[in-house]
């Protein structure tokens, strides 16, 4: 198995390990992307120096380039700060330029953990000084081996997603599942679900092509608790359409058409802004088939949301 250590910031560290998120941000300043794990694979903390220790991990869900704002929206305190401003200062302070809104390399980890810090687990042997960013290991490799045995007796009980069995998963053993299946089976955050959608849908709005991403939200299909935060039970949606998806007064069909409620002209005196979507397919839709809308999802909607 295939896993890497990331040398972290000892002050996100610190303030995540108080708060115990279910999902993290371990972004990286330069806004360089990460391709060496696959979704599912575990991913380590690595403190700077003088705290040369390996003190937790999380396991990969996906690498994006985002703007600071967009990552201080889709993750707030998760990003590893109290606030946007201290996200700012620390993310200035590795850049060492004052750009009010860079882009930045976003790695999501799922599902995060954070050793004790009396059982931190010293850096590998193999580790050097100039090694900046991290590392990659395998367990078929002796020092990836034993790197990980000492960290398995750490890992968090695998999580399911809504209305998904979990697999058969011991404690202190990697989740059995990688790729697509970790994304269509773990229990993800709302950080997660929003920049997977995102993703998915070529930062576009399905329905009109819009590609100003500060407009841009993530629609569950499925209310979050009643379904999965899954790619396959979202739509990237402007702003404005996704309150009224969420209000009923728009709906999408099985058969991926737009349907706009009667009731906005009833209720509002107006709408044909809205009425023009009336009966068109969806603009913009998924490249993978698995992370279309689910006509099941999409048929709870029509039914239990829907103001026909």
């Amino acid at each position: 198995m295939r896993f890497f250590v990331g040398v972290t910031d000892n002050a996100w560290y610190g303030h995540l390990a108080a708060l115990r998120p279910d999902e993290v941000n371990f972004w990286r300043p330069s806004g360089k992307s990460f391709s060496a794990l696959e979704p599912g694979a575990p991913f380590l903390y690595k403190l700077h120096s003088p705290e040369k220790y390996i003190a937790g991990g999380g396991f990969f869900v996906r690498s994006e380039r985002l703007p600071l704002s967009l990552a201080w929206e889709a993750f707030g305190e998760k990003n590893g700060a109290a606030s946007f401003e201290e996200l700012v200062k620390l993310i200035r302070g590795h850049r060492g330029d004052t750009h009010p809104d860079p882009e930045i390399g976003c790695i999501i980890l799922n599902q995060p953990f954070f050793i004790p810090r009396e059982h931190w687990i010293p850096q590998p042997e193999d580790w050097r000084h100039q090694t900046v960013v991290g590392k990659g290991y395998n367990t078929a490799e002796p020092v990836g081996k034993r790197l990980w045995e000492s960290v398995r007796p750490w890992l968090p009980k695998f999580e399911s997603c809504v209305g998904v069995e979990p697999p058969a998963f011991a404690k202190g053993e990697p989740p059995p599942l990688y790729g697509n299946d970790y994304l269509t089976k773990s229990r993800l955050g709302q950080g997660a679900f929003r920049i997977l959608v995102t993703g998915a849908y070529h930062r576009r709005c399905a329905v009109t092509s819009e590609k100003t991403l500060p407009v841009l939200q993530a629609s569950h299909i499925k209310p979050y608790g009643k379904g999965p935060n899954r790619v396959d039970n979202g739509l990237l949606l402007r702003s404005d359409l996704h309150i009224l998806f969420d209000l009923g007064y728009m709906t999408v069909t099985p058969k991926l058409r737009v349907e706009v409620s009667g009731r906005i002209k009833e209720e509002f005196e107006n709408g044909r802004e809205y009425q023009k979507f009336h009966g068109s397919g969806l603009q913009v839709l998924p490249s993978a088939t698995s992370d279309r809308p689910n006509p099941e999802f999409l048929r709870w909607h029509n039914e239990e949301v829907f103001r026909a």
